[in-house]
């Protein structure tokens, strides 16, 4: 399958990350920072640069992810300041896709409610009446945007946004009726947050094109503590459902990419030192 790395996770420093892909024969690039910028901020001259250094290591980019959305409420409406804020940032994340050749941008959902749908007495006293039907006027433009400039959004399933499942990435698209311009951008380690299971039942939910991109780690969730440990992969809560999720993948003839998430160190707040430690055990499981 295609495997690649989102390369911050390694460093920032664009060219020592795709050096170290190359050690490892990663073939696909997933920009979120570069430098001290988020995809989205750099210069024309600074995107010229980057794509140089893609093109010098043969590296085609995967996905360009920048945090749109991230931290607005259902409070929010579509025109406000802040989502007029996040939807200018969309637009330079899509001229840069252009430039360097990325077919996917990923957005986020805006904060989680916890209990958005109930019954038996729940949708009186339980329910944020109304927060997902907010939502969605929020996330329609982005999808409009997309169709005009032929490119596909992910949504991520995040920890504490609104699309934190793979139920709530599919239902989302579904109510925009956006399957057209719009996938699931699926990390099966925030969706240990809300207790979906990877596999099979979060997997059931994205079958039928829904999925357009994966990001793999491993964690430990206690949501009771309300704590969250990233693992070595394989030593964590998902260690015993990654080898049927990549067998999966391969029997469905999934065509995207699949991303190494980088955000684990060993003790030291050496990210690259965490990388080393998982990656091989990534490429055995999923390449």
């Amino acid at each position: 399958m295609k495997l690649g790395v989102i390369c911050d996770g390694i460093s920032r420093d664009l060219k020592h990350a795709l050096t170290v892909m190359d050690e490892f024969g990663l073939g696909y690039a997933e920009l979120q920072f570069v430098g001290e910028k988020e995809v989205g901020d750099h210069t024309k001259e600074e995107i010229a640069g980057i794509k140089a250094l893609l093109d010098g290591h043969g590296k085609p980019v995967s996905c360009l992810s920048r945090h749109v959305f991230a931290g607005m409420t259902t409070a929010n409406r579509a025109g406000d300041e802040l989502h007029t804020k996040h939807m200018d940032a969309l637009k330079r994340v899509m001229e840069m896709a252009h430039v360097v050749g990325s077919p996917l941008v990923r957005i986020m959902t805006n904060k989680k409610e916890q209990i958005l749908w109930g019954k038996g007495g729940a949708e009186k006293w339980n329910v944020a009446k109304g927060a997902w039907d907010a939502s969605l006027p929020l996330i329609a433009p982005a999808v409009e945007l997309a169709r005009s400039e032929g490119l596909t959004l992910v949504v991520e399933t995040g920890n504490g946004t609104m699309v934190n499942s793979n139920y709530t990435g599919r239902k989302l698209i579904d109510d925009l009726d956006a399957k057209d311009a719009l996938k699931v951008l699926w990390d099966p380690a925030n969706n240990c947050w809300c207790h979906e299971r990877a596999y099979p039942e979060g997997y059931e939910e994205l079958r039928g094109g829904y999925l357009g991109h994966v990001h793999i780690k491993d964690v430990l969730v206690d949501t009771p503590r309300a704590t969250l440990e990233v693992r070595r992969m394989g030593e964590g809560q998902l260690a015993d459902q990654f080898q049927p999720m990549a067998d999966a993948l391969r029997a469905d003839a999934y065509d995207g990419v699949i991303s190494f998430e980088s955000v684990y160190h060993p003790g030291n707040g050496d990210f690259e030192a965490g990388f080393r430690l998982c990656i091989d055990r990534f490429r055995e499981i999923f390449g």
